[in-house]
């Protein structure tokens, strides 16, 4: 039977395709029936993860240790989750399965242990809740689309489907689909409802993103043939071997033996016995026990670490494993350093295409440029953050060793991004165009915040920077959907995007004026907005690991100021004889708008109450696991 929780979150996933694949059985004349059918469709995503951040809230309280400051403790991590998933299925009489843990798994393809593996976590959740809220109101922002409605809106569901996909996947094959789902759908988007040159911006960004695609499969399949059998519990490991036995008698029994797998929980406690290897820390390296129960905590520290077990020990190994048979799996080339440097690299740069990282940027400002307004919202808000996401929950946690090894240089490419994107956005008269490039700086601060790495000691300022690139997408995603629909309001208008032309706004459009003013403060990290939370965590913790990377990003928000007020005042003050009779801010419109304002005036005031206080536990329990691989 299928537990609540896989059920849940696979109606989050799939109910907006659901919904999408109905628009086929639409008259071809119901266009307003389609647009409504749509955002009740996208409504329907969004109230349901709701219900799934809702109920991942009430598994943090009812597993966190009220009597310290922060909800991290062990038995809340994702991790740990799937650790006790699949400690009550390789039982010889197994277990159910608990009904409210959020990971669930169903095998899906056995002959190459693929699996339908979903989890969620703090890292995951605020990604998922932004796709939904950002799909909601590009839904509504689709009004006026009027060539092939039912197509337009099919690809736009299904986009959805595979970026929420993308984010609750735990096995590695599923989250390559979910991640390729999302291609084709934009390509057409941007190909066949974008502006001029739209055939050019929509291969351009399938070309990109294709080349980052292709370097994920090339790291996925090495992954996938590493002997991985040390980290799989020795029940499960007997049972596929026993198998195996049945059907071919004459195998080899160490081959038999052999796991391989896609499972990103397996593969990263893999990844961080290979940087104690390397590190020349094998002793280290343990299996892991049965679980505590969960009402016998014993003492803690302010972060729940307990203080009773030699925190030397990393327990990675699967259960009945012995740790001295184990050492001779360590002379695989996963664990040498030129595996780890080549796979770290192939990951990173999979995913800084999405980012995207200074130079594999320039079909950014293209796809934004010729794309609808509703599309560079989804563009903008949702898709550059998995690019972030594939960085933090799959290069640091499968290639630890080369990510620490590679830490001052991937700060730089992020402290360059912020730099550069400043500059280039300040010379923009396209409002598309600035806003393009305005992304490329804001998103600099995402990769400066995960590459701070810090020692055990220091892993409290690496936090800071990894809760703060979280934040940050977060915040952006944000700001920059509403900026690109600011845009489009204007366009609807003055049928152009050209700063210089523009001018005068705000005196027939001051509820617009006003709005419009609250996201560009937002956007420049003004304290009290949401931008200045992420921004100030990473800056912070950027200061920790080398004073040289925090300077040019403290010094890149003078340029951030400067161009965003500089493109407010050039659009809104002044007196325009050609914007003087332009219409305030329709009822639709200012629907659109105002969430975006509300969450960023929200988010900017109580950030620990709406967003950190849920999302911490689990960015401290991943750096506080990748800080203590450290000698």
């Amino acid at each position: 039977m299928l537990e609540y929780d896989l059920a849940l979150m696979s109606l989050v996933i799939f109910a907006p395709a659901l919904f999408g694949l109905a628009l086929l059985a639409f008259p071809k004349r119901a266009v307003e029936a389609m647009r409504w059918w749509a955002l009740f469709g996208s409504a329907v995503a969004l109230v349901l993860s709701l219900c799934l951040l809702i109920d991942y809230y009430s598994l943090l309280d009812t597993r966190s240790d009220r009597g310290i400051r922060s909800r991290h403790q062990p038995l809340t991590l994702r991790d740990a989750r799937v650790d006790e998933a699949a400690r009550r299925a390789n039982q010889d009489a197994p277990e159910p399965q608990l009904s409210r843990d959020w990971v669930g798994k169903r095998s899906w393809i056995s002959r190459f242990d693929i699996y339908y593996s979903l989890g969620i976590d703090g890292i995951s959740m605020p990604l998922i809740l932004l796709t939904t809220i950002v799909t909601f109101l590009s839904v509504l922002a689709s009004w006026r689309i009027e060539k092939h409605v039912k197509a337009y809106f099919l690809l736009l569901l299904v986009l959805e489907t595979g970026v929420i996909g993308a984010f609750m996947a735990l096995d590695l094959f599923l989250f390559y689909v979910f991640y390729e789902v999302m291609l084709l759908p934009m390509y057409f988007l941007i190909g066949m409802w974008g502006g001029g040159r739209r055939k050019y911006a929509a291969i351009k960004f399938v070309i990109y993103t294709l080349l980052g695609s292709v370097l994920i499969l090339v790291a996925m399949i090495g992954l996938y043939f590493t002997d991985v059998r040390d980290f799989v519990d020795a029940k499960a490991v007997n049972a596929r071997a026993a198998e195996r036995k049945i059907a071919n008698p004459q195998i080899d029994p160490n081959i038999a033996r052999e796991m391989h797998t896609f499972d990103i929980p397996t593969l990263q406690r893999a990844g961080q016995a290979a940087m104690l290897v390397l590190t020349n820390q094998t002793d280290r390296i343990t299996a892991r026990e049965e679980p505590v129960a969960a009402g016998n905590l014993g003492p803690k520290t302010e972060h729940g670490q307990d203080l009773l077990k030699d925190n030397r020990n990393v327990p990675l190994l699967g259960r009945g494993q012995n740790p001295q048979e184990a050492k001779e799996r360590y002379k695989q080339s996963f664990f040498s350093s030129t595996f780890q440097y080549l796979f770290f690299l192939l990951l990173f740069i999979g995913f800084a295409v999405k980012v995207p990282i200074v130079p594999l940027h320039s079909w950014l400002p293209d796809a934004h440029v010729e794309a609808p307004t509703p599309i560079s919202m989804i563009l903008a808000g949702v898709l550059l953050k998995l690019g972030g996401y594939g960085i933090l929950r799959l290069a640091y946690p499968i290639c630890p060793w080369a990510a620490e090894q590679l830490a001052l240089y991937v700060g730089i490419l992020g402290a360059f991004a912020i730099v550069y994107g400043a500059l280039v956005a300040m010379g923009q008269s396209d409002f598309k165009k600035l806003l393009a490039y305005s992304s490329v700086s804001h998103m600099g601060y995402v990769i400066l915040g995960i590459a701070v790495w810090s020692s055990t000691a220091n892993s409290q300022y690496w936090a800071w920077g990894v809760n703060g690139a979280m934040f940050q997408m977060v915040s952006h995603g944000i700001t920059a959907a509403a900026l690109f629909f600011v845009v489009g309001v204007v366009y609807d208008r003055a049928h152009h995007r050209e700063i210089n032309k523009l001018g005068g706004l705000m005196e027939p459009m001051p509820l617009f004026g006003g709005m419009a003013a609250v996201l560009f403060f937002a956007s420049m990290g003004l304290p009290g907005l949401c931008g200045f939370v992420g921004e100030i965590f990473v800056v912070l913790a950027a200061w920790q690991f080398h004073p040289g990377l925090a300077i040019p990003a403290i010094l890149a928000t003078v340029l951030t100021a400067g161009y965003l007020l500089w493109t407010w005042q050039r659009v809104f003050l002044g007196v325009n004889p050609n914007t003087a009779a332009y219409p305030d801010l329709s009822l639709r419109e200012g629907l659109i708008l105002l969430p975006f304002v509300l969450l960023a005036i929200a988010l900017g005031v109580l950030p620990q109450t709406l967003l950190l206080g849920w999302m911490e536990p689990s960015v401290t329990g991943l750096v506080e696991n990748l800080a203590r691989l450290r000698p």
